[in-house]
C-alpha cells in the first residue's frame, strides 16, 4: 500500500472522473492556505480534492445521537472475551521481537501495546474501510460542528502523503479518519508514527512491526513511565469521600489530598504523597467499584478520552499477560 507512486501521482495526466464534491469556492480557502503556507501546487491539489467523495454515511456516523453510555459491567465484557484474548496472545507471538524491542526502547510493557491495538482494531482485523481523503473532506468542509479540527486533520494527511511519498487516494480508515492498525489521526501519525522496522517508509496499515513501535512511542511521549503502576482498587469511608471523585480526565488532586478524603487503596509500589491522581468510581458487576488513576492511567486516556476505555485496555492488557504466562 505504502509503494505507490509520490504526491498526487495518481493525478498524472489521465483523464479522471470527478465527483465534483469538493470543487470550486467550498475549497478555495483551504487550496489557498496549502499552496501559500506548505508549497502545494494548485492545480494538483484541485485535481486531488476534486476526486474526493461526500459521504453521507460519515456525516449520519458523526451525527448519530449517542448510545445510552454503558456503564461499566456493560462495557467491559465487550473487550474482555476468550477470543479477544486469544488472539491478542497470537499477535503477541507472531510479532514477539518487535514487542521486546519496543518494550526496551520506549519502556511500554507488551501487553499494553497489544491490549492498544487489540482495543482499537483487533488486531488489526477492523480498521475502517472509509477512503482517507473522503472522510476528512467529508467532516472538514461538511460537518460545522467540528469542521476545524477535520480540515486541520486533512492538512496533516496531505502533509503526511508528501512526507511518506504516498497515494492519498488510496489511504483507508475509520469514517473520522484514524488508521491503521493503532487508529492515528493524521496528526498523531506525523508526531508520534515511527519507522520501526527501518524499511524506509512507515506503515501502520499493513506493518504491524511499525505499528507497534508507533504505539509505544505515542506512549512515551506522553510521558508512560517504565515499571510504575497503572490503577489501585480502593474503598472509600467517610462523609467528604466523593469530593475526591474527578470530574472530566486531568487528575487535579494528588494522593494526598484523597487520602484526607476518605480513600484508601494498595498499589504494587508506594505512591508518593504529591503523585497525581485521578479518582473515579464504575458500576461494576458486583456493585460501585472505586478506583484510583496513576500518571500511567492518565496516559493511556490521552489515547483515547475515557476513564472505561483506559480500564478496558488496562484489564485487556493484564489478561494478555496472565494468558501469555500460562501457556
Amino acid at each position: 500500500m505504502l509503494c505507490g507512486a509520490g504526491l498526487f501521482g495518481a493525478l498524472g495526466g489521465t483523464p479522471v472522473a470527478l465527483a465534483a464534491d469538493y470543487q470550486g469556492e467550498k475549497v478555495a480557502e483551504f487550496v489557498r492556505e496549502m499552496t501559500e503556507d506548505y508549497g502545494f501546487a494548485s492545480e494538483q491539489l484541485v485535481g486531488l480534492l476534486a476526486q474526493a467523495e461526500r459521504k453521507q454515511a460519515i456525516l449520519d456516523a458523526i451525527s448519530r445521537p449517542a448510545e445510552r453510555v454503558k456503564p461499566w459491567k456493560e462495557y467491559r465484557p465487550i473487550f474482555m472475551t476468550d477470543s479477544r484474548i486469544a488472539q491478542g496472545v497470537d499477535f503477541w507471538r507472531e510479532n514477539e521481537a518487535a514487542l521486546t524491542r519496543a518494550e526496551q526502547e520506549f519502556g511500554v510493557p507488551a501487553e499494553v501495546i497489544v491490549a492498544i491495538i487489540g482495543v482499537e482494531t483487533f488486531y488489526g482485523r477492523n480498521t475502517g474501510n472509509y477512503r482517507v481523503i473522503d472522510a476528512l473532506s467529508t467532516l472538514g468542509f461538511d460537518y460545522p460542528p467540528r469542521q476545524p479540527f477535520f480540515r486541520q486533520q486533512l492538512k496533516e494527511f496531505l502533509l503526511l502523503t508528501r512526507e511518506e511519498q504516498v497515494d492519498p487516494l488510496a489511504l483507508t480508515g475509520s469514517y473520522a479518519g484514524a488508521m491503521g492498525l493503532p487508529q492515528f489521526m493524521p496528526s498523531s501519525f506525523r508526531a508520534y508514527a515511527v519507522d520501526f522496522d527501518e524499511d524506509g517508509r512507515i506503515d501502520i496499515w499493513k506493518n504491524p512491526v511499525d505499528a507497534i513501535g508507533s504505539a509505544a512511542n505515542y506512549f512515551k511521549q506522553h510521558g508512560w513511565k517504565a515499571g510504575a503502576p497503572v490503577v489501585a482498587r480502593a474503598s472509600v469511608k467517610g462523609e467528604r469521600y466523593s469530593e475526591g471523585l474527578t470530574e472530566g480526565l486531568e487528575p487535579v488532586k494528588n494522593a494526598a489530598e484523597l487520602r484526607a478524603l476518605g480513600w484508601q487503596w494498595k498499589t504494587p509500589s508506594p505512591m508518593a504523597d504529591e503523585t497525581a491522581v485521578t479518582a473515579f468510581r464504575l458500576d461494576g458487576a458486583q456493585g460501585e467499584e472505586y478506583w484510583v488513576g496513576l500518571p500511567n492511567f492518565y496516559v493511556i486516556t490521552r489515547y483515547n478520552r475515557s476513564v472505561m476505555y483506559a480500564m478496558a485496555v488496562h484489564q485487556l492488557a493484564d489478561q494478555l499477560a496472565k494468558a501469555r504466562g500460562a501457556q
